[in-house]
């Protein structure tokens, strides 16, 4: 069973340290924390971020890393208005591609 992270933020002011910050730990949860799959949405002054993971394990790993909990407080500080975390147990997944070139 994979479990699926939601991440729901009202974004405050994102400045480029933001961004890069944002940009190096999403590679790092793919390429060494185990994260199968990452997206996110921003609209509105809403963001929505989705991250599957292969155990809880893998989750817990990833929110007691040191740069990870630095972000957490800088987004309580300067990037999020709030934001609310959600762990959900994936049951099913189910994919199709479109057949026309």
């Amino acid at each position: 069973m994979m479990h699926l992270v939601i991440f729901i933020a009202t974004a405050a002011v994102q400045d480029g340290e933001y961004a890069a910050l944002a940009a190096s730990l999403r590679e790092r949860a793919l390429q060494e924390f185990g994260c199968l799959e990452f997206m996110s949405v921003c609209e509105e002054g809403k963001e929505v971020a989705l991250s599957w993971w292969p155990s809880q394990e893998h989750i817990r790993r990833w929110k007691a890393d040191a740069d990870h909990q630095m972000a957490q407080r800088l987004g309580r500080e300067r990037w999020y208005r709030d934001y609310r975390v959600l762990v959900a147990d994936v049951r099913r997944d189910y994919r199709a591609a479109s057949t026309e070139s």
